[in-house]
């Protein structure tokens, strides 16, 4: 007898490629507000991005010739050198019997899981925020630049420092305020601006009158974190928001510390080589399916000095 799709116990692709897409879309916070490019059928391991200096008018004066504007433009190189994959082993047993929610598990733990390893790569380049150089993550200190801050409940906002921040220090609508100045004082342009801000600062906010009339809410549910907009800024939680110190890192707090972004959608760049995709392969000598979800990108930050971060207590 000829073997069917059905007696194959084999998965259609395009099924399994659908379905964790859906599901990597659905759970990307940070990838859907930052500019993306795409380098998709590209050749190449860096894209070079140009980086123009801003010029100024000139006075025109009469009978004289035009002031002409020359500089050493500069460029920003992104390293497409992040490739990550999510794979399963299923035995055409576990097929025939499981019920068919398993795959739904699977595409939606794939899509999860790349999901959050890039958002997690792009809230990690908060530490070249301001005149941050980067580093391990790991170590409080790196996540300290001209661009960090916490909550100081007299002046709004203070330089970060790890082994500072206290319990009380609590987003307030003052350092907000605060910080939304010093967008404004770097010329960040006043639209594509974004906060993303972990579980317990959207609890606070939750506290705030203003921060819960309709105004703010616009009467929305929430859509990939969005869960709202004040002051021209659209707010986003997401559980993903970077740890900058942990509790047993701080001689002052007994709480992991959370580094909430405040940033312009140009701040930082995606750049995709191969968006998520899906393949799967049966393989006959284990009577099983191998099905495999990756993709391949790079990070970088564009414009350090419109990215901001606020250490938070969780």
């Amino acid at each position: 007898p000829a073997v069917t799709t059905t007696t194959g116990a084999t998965f259609i692709p395009e099924v399994w490629s659908d379905e964790v897409i859906a599901a990597y879309k659905k759970n990307l916070v940070a990838a859907n507000v930052f500019k993306k490019m795409s380098f998709k059928g590209k050749k190449g391991d860096v894209i070079h991005i140009p980086k123009p200096t801003r010029g100024s008018a000139s006075v025109k004066a009469a009978s004289n010739a035009v002031t002409l504007i020359a500089a050493t433009e500069t460029e920003i190189q992104v390293a497409i050198d992040k490739h990550y994959e999510y794979s399963r082993f299923i035995e055409d047993i576990v097929e025939v019997q499981a019920l068919s929610s398993l795959r739904r598990f699977y595409t939606e733990d794939a899509g999860y899981a790349l999901a959050l390893q890039l958002d997690t790569d792009l809230f990690n380049l908060a530490i070249s925020f301001g005149d941050g150089n980067g580093g391990d993550v790991t170590d409080p200190a790196v996540w300290e630049n001209s661009n960090a801050y916490y909550v100081n409940a007299s002046s709004g906002i203070a330089a970060y420092t790890d082994d500072t921040i206290a319990a009380g220090d609590d987003f307030s609508d003052l350092a907000f305020r605060e910080l939304i100045k010093l967008m404004d004082d770097a010329s960040t342009p006043m639209d594509g601006r974004y906060l993303i801000i972990p579980p317990s600062a959207r609890q606070t906010i939750l506290g705030i009158d203003r921060y819960v009339s309709s105004d703010f809410t616009s009467q929305q549910g929430v859509q990939s974190g969005l869960i709202g907009n004040l002051y021209g800024v659209d707010i986003y939680v997401s559980t993903n928001v970077p740890v900058i110190e942990t509790a047993s890192q701080s001689s002052t707090a007994a709480f992991d510390t959370r580094g909430a972004i405040l940033a312009h959608k140009d701040t930082m760049v995606l750049a995709e080589q191969v968006g998520v995709r899906t393949q799967t392969q049966y393989k006959q000598e284990y009577l099983a399916d191998l099905m495999t979800a990756d993709t391949i990108y790079g990070v970088k930050v564009l414009r350090p000095e419109t990215g901001f971060l606020l250490g938070l207590p969780t």
